[in-house]
């Protein structure tokens, strides 16, 4: 078992080197007020204007500003076989983490942080973005989801999954989900409540944004600190 490196009883904020809008960086802080960087995560912070308990990853992409201002928090984690999202994420112990500035940039990035999403799923990983929010469903728990009507329920497979539905204006029950199939985006909310749950890994479920606290509650996450 490899060492945590960051613990909390509450929510962790994860900064990538990607874009992060500074409403989005409030909006995170206000549940999750523990920040961790991932390398150049720490420049990106410090643009941001807050202060990682710790800087994790191979430190490549990491400016000497940076390096200099973080030295006694820097944690280089030296293996090549996985990205520094997948290295922090695994040297965390928390109830979740909000994930910022690991989407809108490089397209390969990104699939390799959704890859590592469905791989870590047990540590409640969401991305944030300026529109969405984007998180690995638990396989073989149910997830219910309190949505506004007609929300966007979008689907993406990472590995090939089945899955049941109640409240989907098109169910998925029957469906055999797959990359290079079928997949299951712009499906829309029904009712107030939206239940979903899959047999294997590998399901991505992305909401719209405005509905990250609905997210965190579907995961059974303890989302307000202090309460």
């Amino acid at each position: 078992m490899e060492t945590k490196l960051v613990e909390s009883l509450h929510g962790i904020t994860l900064i990538g080197g990607g874009p992060v809008p500074p409403a989005l960086m409030t909006e995170a802080l206000g549940l999750a007020p523990t920040v961790v960087a991932a390398d150049g995560g720490a420049d990106r912070a410090i643009k941001l204007g807050v202060s990682p308990r710790a800087v994790i990853g191979d430190l490549d992409s990491l400016s000497r500003a940076a390096r200099q201002r973080f030295a006694d928090r820097l944690h280089r984690i030296t293996e090549q076989y996985s990205t520094d999202f997948d290295k922090a994420l695994r040297h965390i112990s928390a109830p979740f983490c909000l994930c910022l500035g690991f989407s809108g940039g490089r397209v390969d990035h990104a699939l390799a942080v959704f890859n590592s999403l469905v791989q870590r799923s047990e540590r409640h990983a969401l991305i944030l973005s300026a529109s969405d929010v984007v998180f690995a469903a638990p396989p073989g728990r149910e997830l219910q989801l309190s949505l506004p009507p007609r929300c966007r329920v979008s689907l993406f497979p990472m590995a090939p999954v089945t899955g049941r539905s109640q409240g989907l204006r098109w169910p998925i029950e029957g469906i055999r989900f797959t990359p290079a199939g079928h997949i299951g985006t712009s499906n829309i909310a029904s009712c107030p409540e939206v239940r979903l749950q899959f047999d294997q890994p590998g399901m991505l479920v992305i909401l719209p944004r405005a509905q990250l606290r609905a997210a965190l509650s579907a995961l059974g996450t303890q989302h307000v600190p202090g309460k």
